[in-house]
């Protein structure tokens, strides 16, 4: 009788009309409850018995209960679920087969079975390996969470296992490219100047072997110099479309991380063919840019070249040099050019401090590792006078290298960086009244206007007011044409400086090379190449950053079981704590808001405004510097946990 009745249906219609429903993502606890966030910043509670049926990073939509004030929800469709593919261990208990995801939030046993194509007697327990998702229990037909396994990463004792994981975590190639080894040079219809009797040089890392960019500085007679930089031609060995250029663009960038590296070119090239070694003649392409004393740039001239390194130099022995420490000394040729190269580079960095803007010096900290991955030490490399001189080189050459995009090809690979979006611009300039700080909306998103706040903000020195500003601040992207770069001050830059190790710079060669034969250039490179490159590097960045995070862990274990304290910057804060980087190794820390104080109640914290309240008086803010003691080292989530010290 009530099947198929028109008004039951029609009631049940209304009842699904009238109910209130949100969409969100799923945020987990560790303690079995959760969180719907929706997009606009309400929370809603999500019960443990539904938790079962989500899983963290899923976006859903659920149903909504009202108990008094209090509202929680029912998950009731999946969206789109979070773990699509991941990584996880393998849990083996009586021959049942299990993964569990690899992820702080996720703590769920998953079943499993194996991709048909893999041997089962190869995956052992606790194994590294892909998964994907193929069953939710908010999918209709499905009733239980079900997964596969469609490769395995690696066996629990290798000592590999940080990068291996990592790199499968952000799909990244695990190794370098095999591209065959016949490399003959092709003509490119270029009129290639012979420099190979002029003293070049390059300045590197002492273990650095893919070398790309080297030197040559002459003093002018009106206190100006002019500088030449040559680099590296892989695109005199690896023509467009060839295997190892269609590889090159997919990885896009030479992954860097401690203890090893992924290029993005073959060995043989990235490392002997097209590294600029000492007495041996490699092609470059060129350009000798006018400085004036002012550290002005005058003009610039690109050409193609045949050129050979005279001096391999290390950072640290030319600053140690030019600091009139240490016993190493370079010859006299090189000597007088180091000093000439000393001498530019601070008139340009006083020239871009007062008509661009320059970057505040930060150290870079280096892993030292023994054979079997082991941290040994992690050493502070301060941006010394050698690095600066580098530094300075390769940033006017770039910016040569914009304008000559610029003006003759309308195109190329950009690195654009607006400091603050136009949709964040009314933000931040609320925020900055509020700070007393009155500035107009073109201050924000127009060039010239934004470094003349950018340096009375500087002028400031006020560390909160930088790490607050920075929420509503723009990231840096590629781009097919040309646009500005608020974070150097630049109308334009597009790099060209180490084509071994970004095939974006490979692409802007290419287009040199064109305007040097006066050839037409190709249509544009497309968004989908720019938006490839902005990705992968993304993922690079968040690669090392993880493989960083796992190696602190197990170098900061022994001063987690032993209490130790450190010197600490906090820099983000967030409903549950704050998060700080130890400046003594650039490790960072979280500090759970019960750290604080013994009773939770009585720590208030402000995450918008990155301030922490204890006790009702202001204890903590962003850019404080603070004594941390390292409570705790969890390898299993590669973080470490700390409290606040007196």
């Amino acid at each position: 009788m009530l099947q198929n009745n028109s008004l039951l249906a029609q009631l049940k219609q209304n009842l699904r009309e009238t109910t209130p429903r949100v969409e969100g993502v799923i945020k987990a606890t560790d303690r079995g409850f959760g969180f719907l966030e929706t997009d606009d910043g309400e929370s809603y509670f999500v019960p443990p018995p539904a938790m079962k049926q989500v899983l963290h990073g899923d976006r859903i939509e659920a149903i909504v209960h009202e108990d008094g004030d209090k509202k929680s929800v029912e998950p009731e469709t999946l969206i789109e679920t979070g773990m699509k593919r991941f990584i996880a261990r393998v849990q083996l208990r009586e021959g049942r087969l299990a993964v569990i995801p690899d992820h702080p939030s996720v703590k769920n046993v998953l079943k499993t079975r194996l991709k048909n194509t893999l041997d089962e007697s190869s995956i052992g327990d606790a194994d590294w390996v892909v998964a994907r998702l193929v069953r939710h229990p908010l999918k209709p037909d499905d009733r239980a969470f079900f997964t596969q396994i469609d490769e395995l990463v690696a066996k629990a004792d290798d000592p590999a296992v940080p990068w291996r994981v990592t790199l499968a975590r952000h799909a990244l190639e695990q190794e370098c490219p095999d591209a065959g080894d016949d490399w003959p040079l092709h003509d490119e219809g270029l009129e290639l100047v012979d420099i190979t009797a002029e003293p070049f040089f390059t300045i590197d890392g002492e273990k650095t072997r893919d070398m790309d960019d080297a030197l040559r500085i002459v003093p002018r007679e009106d206190g100006g110099w002019s500088l030449s930089v040559a680099i590296a031609d892989p695109t005199a060995y690896v023509e467009e479309g060839h295997a190892a250029d269609l590889e090159a663009r997919t990885r896009a960038f030479t992954v860097y991380l401690p203890g090893q590296n992924v290029t993005m070119l073959p060995e043989q090239l990235a490392d002997d063919l097209c590294s600029l070694w000492v007495d041996q003649e490699r092609p470059v392409l060129a350009c000798t840019l006018d400085v004036n004393a002012d550290g002005s740039l005058d003009g610039y001239r690109f050409f193609a070249a045949t050129m050979r390194s005279h001096a391999k130099l290390a950072y640290d022995r030319v600053s140690d040099w030019l600091e009139g420490q240490g016993d190493w000394a370079p010859e006299d040729a090189i000597g007088e050019q180091l000093k000439a190269l000393e001498a530019m580079t601070l008139a340009r960095a006083a020239w871009r401090a007062e008509h661009a803007l320059v970057f505040k010096d930060r150290p870079d900290f280096v892993f030292d590792l023994d054979d079997a991955g082991n941290v040994l030490d992690i050493r502070t490399e301060q941006r010394r006078i050698a690095n600066r001189m580098i530094e300075e080189s390769m940033i006017a050459a770039n910016a040569c290298c914009a304008h000559l995009l610029s003006e003759h090809v309308g195109h190329g690979i950009f690195n654009v960086h607006r400091a603050f979006e136009p949709e964040k611009a009314e933000a931040a300039q609320e925020f900055l009244s509020g700070q007393d700080i009155q500035v107009e909306r073109e201050q924000l998103i127009e060039l010239s206007r934004y470094k003349e706040l950018k340096r009375e903000l500087e002028g400031r020195d006020d560390a909160w007011l930088d790490a607050r500003l920075r929420r509503f601040q723009g990231f840096t992207s590629m781009s097919a044409l040309p646009g500005p770069h608020f974070g150097l001050g630049l109308a334009a830059y597009a790099t060209w400086t180490s084509p071994i190790r970004k095939y974006g710079d490979m692409v802007n060669h290419r287009l040199i090379k064109r305007v040097l034969k006066g050839e037409q250039a190709p249509a544009e490179a497309t968004q989908q190449l720019t938006d490839q490159l902005t990705e992968r590097r993304k993922l690079n960045r968040m690669a090392e950053r993880d493989v960083k995070d796992w190696l602190y862990v197990r170098y900061l274990t022994p001063a987690a079981e032993a209490q130790e304290t450190f010197e600490a910057e906090i820099i983000n804060v967030n409903r549950g704590g704050m998060r700080v980087r130890l400046t003594a190794n650039g490790a960072t820390a979280f500090i759970p808001a019960p750290m604080m104080h013994s009773d939770r109640t009585k720590v208030a914290i402000d995450d918008k405004e990155g301030r922490i309240q204890v006790e009702g008086e202001e204890r903590f803010k962003l850019g404080d510097v603070i004594r941390v003691a390292l409570i705790e080292a969890r390898e299993e989530t590669r973080s470490l946990v700390g409290r606040p010290v007196e």
